[in-house]
């Protein structure tokens, strides 16, 4: 069931969610003092291009320093991204084959808020 999901999230925009984060991972690394949201933006490009089966959780050691950029982070870009992931969801769930899909863009608000010092791992 998580493939077809999965497949569907492509086809229904999670290739090009995937793409724009990406993007600006790669806009990220112009500057050398971006490049952990860079990284971060990669993270977020993985999660959102196969995120059924998948949960992001607390990395161990993630310290004082993401807890500062993830600040920068929230300022700058994550309450817009965070804010276009709840209202993708709310279109969503307008439609059956929709919700699923909603909650999957529901389950990215979290990581678009605040992404430093995560991890993406498979569920059992």
């Amino acid at each position: 069931m998580r493939f077809i999901l999965n497949v569907l999230w492509l086809i229904f925009g999670g290739l090009l969610l995937a793409l724009g984060y990406a993007v600006a991972g790669l806009i990220c690394f112009v500057l050398i003092v971006t490049i952990p949201f860079g990284i971060a933006s990669f993270r977020m490009a993985n999660y959102a291009l196969w995120p059924f089966g998948r949960e992001v959780v607390q990395r161990e050691g993630a310290g004082v320093p993401s807890a500062i950029g993830n600040v920068i982070w929230l300022i700058v870009a994550g309450w817009w991204l965070a804010l276009g992931h709840l209202m993708t969801a709310i279109v969503q769930f307008v439609s059956i084959i929709g919700i699923p899909l909603g909650l999957a863009n529901l389950k990215l608000i979290p990581v678009s808020l605040l992404p430093l010092g995560r991890e993406i791992r498979d569920v059992p």
